[in-house]
């Protein structure tokens, strides 16, 4: 079989001349260009060695040069490795070494500092690619044939890696292989009704799963086009709902951001027909408000880098508010006692358990994590508590291990409770996710300073910003005595999420 996933798209495609990607400076991307830059990179690739199989680390801005580079390494058998562009040098030379990528690709002004970075752990190919269809990466690629024989792939060879944060501080690579993206791909496509007629809003990061296989993959597969945005932009996302978009994919946030838009009316929104919000939290108040204004009830589902989309609310039925709907078809999904195991009864809360072909292969070089994240007979214990209610809606409710979500990103207490344990002045901290309108969850530190100690909340912050990538800096630093232990003095998380769960709400 030619390139699994690749393949799958090709056959799908519309009419080599019909639009894929428009962007706001008015670049227009057809299918037709999609395939010839995705083969000119893919030859790139393998005339600087890459093999089927090699990783191709990626830390760049959202383009669409960055689109065709993705496709480039499953037309070339590599395994696709985004990196968040927040990350630091610090932060990219674990990755790097962990991943040992044959090739890194970078943006052309992080060139100079991440050269040196990556030749430390050993990777000797660095490229560049910018957002003006420049870099290094384009202007050798431009030389290269527009056609090339695609590699062979298989259901269960790799396609990507997404690294997710780990409890202990390490990240861990989630292998992802061309039959789980494929067969999830392929039940979005079914299940939201996607058409070649529809546009799509895309607003997302291309480095995270919601913006590269959800929106990607699914628009892909589909035959459909998007408008390509760099980032969130309220203005010009209720522009282009009455040029044509059709639908629209985004994290809380957006859905915030919008509300505060006094252009947001049912008018506006009238050639929309589908809102989805995921990666976050949606809070029931801001479901609600939604279609109040806009006649339009948000579709909210549930997922993970792990696994892509588990469950949705229905197209058709009930969008319940504070629910993310039901297993997706072809995926099961289990409630169970988080010590025992054993099945729990509807509307009792557990740990949430998923099984299916969307599933992932594993942690990329963990063997045992891999296998004690997994149950006997299959399933896959997300870390995630929630339940499923007498009509079969699932609910989350909170999360095991203290992960915080915010914005759509996974960040770990563990993670920034050691920089900041780190700072000179500082005797102990606790890092806490608490209710946040836009994010979802706002990361919170609750700090307990040394005797005769006088730092304040923006010292700690600045002192973290060259150590932790954007996404993971407290949006407050609170300064406390002593933190709040149980009798076998563990620190009482959920006794802080408590204590500050209206700090975002004044």
């Amino acid at each position: 079989m030619p390139a699994y996933l690749y393949d799958l798209i090709a056959r799908r495609a519309p009419s080599p001349q019909k639009i894929f990607i428009e962007t706001p400076e008015g670049r227009k991307i057809s299918y037709g260009d999609l395939h010839a830059g995705s083969a000119r990179i893919a030859n790139f690739l393998r005339a600087r060695g890459v093999e089927p199989g090699d990783r191709v680390a990626v830390q760049v801005e959202k383009s669409a040069d960055a689109v065709m580079l993705y496709l480039a390494c499953l037309r070339a058998g590599a395994v696709f490795l985004p990196l968040n562009t927040a990350y630091t040098p610090a932060e990219i030379e674990y990755f790097l070494g962990d991943a040992t990528p044959r090739v890194f690709v970078c943006d052309p002004a992080s060139r100079e500092k991440l050269t040196p970075v990556a030749s430390k752990v050993g990777v000797t190919h660095v490229e560049t690619l910018g957002v003006r269809e420049d870099g290094s990466l384009i202007e050798d690629a431009r030389a290269m044939s527009a056609e090339c024989v695609d590699v062979e792939r298989g259901a269960d060879d790799l396609a990507a890696i997404l690294y997710t944060s780990g409890t202990t501080g390490r990240s861990k690579g989630a292998m992802l292989s061309h039959g789980n993206l494929a067969s999830n791909a392929l039940t979005l496509v079914d299940y939201w009704r996607f058409t070649s007629n529809d546009v799509l809003i895309h607003a997302l990061p291309i480095y995270h799963t919601h913006g590269l296989f959800v929106a990607m993959n699914t628009l892909l597969l589909s035959g459909g086009s998007m408008f390509f945005l760099p980032k969130l932009d309220p203005d010009l996302m209720l522009q282009l709902m009455g040029r044509g978009a059709t639908v629209m994919m985004g994290v809380p946030t957006f859905y915030t951001r919008l509300l505060a838009h006094p252009g947001l009316t049912k008018e506006a929104t009238k050639t929309m027909r589908l809102f989805i919000s995921g990666s976050a939290p949606l809070l029931a108040e801001t479901h609600r408000e939604w279609t109040a204004r806009t006649g339009h009830s948000i579709l909210e589902r549930y997922g993970m880098t792990e696994t892509n989309m588990n469950t949705s609310n229905p197209y058709d039925g009930d969008r319940v508010p504070g629910a993310v709907g039901f297993p997706l078809p072809g995926v099961s999904v289990r409630i169970t006692n988080p010590e025992t195991a054993q099945e729990l009864p509807r509307g009792e809360i557990g740990m949430i358990e998923v099984k299916g072909p969307n599933v992932f292969k594993g942690y990329w070089q963990m063997p045992e994590k891999t296998a004690s994240e997994f149950r006997k007979d299959g399933f896959f214990i997300t870390g995630d508590l929630g339940k499923i209610d007498e009509r079969g809606y699932v609910s989350i409710v909170g999360r095991d291990k203290d992960l915080v979500i915010t914005g759509g990103f996974n960040v770990y207490p563990i993670e920034v409770e050691t920089e900041i344990d780190e700072l000179p002045g500082v005797f102990e901290s606790a890092v806490v996710g608490v209710p946040h309108a836009d994010f979802g969850e706002g990361v919170t530190a609750v700090v307990v300073l040394k005797k005769d100690a006088a730092l304040d909340e923006k010292q700690i912050i600045s002192a973290l910003e060259v150590r932790l990538a954007k996404f993971k800096l407290p949006k407050r630093v609170i300064f406390v005595n002593e933190l709040p232990r149980n009798t076998m003095g563990k620190v009482q998380k959920a006794e802080l999420r408590k204590t500050y769960g209206e700090l975002y709400k004044k």
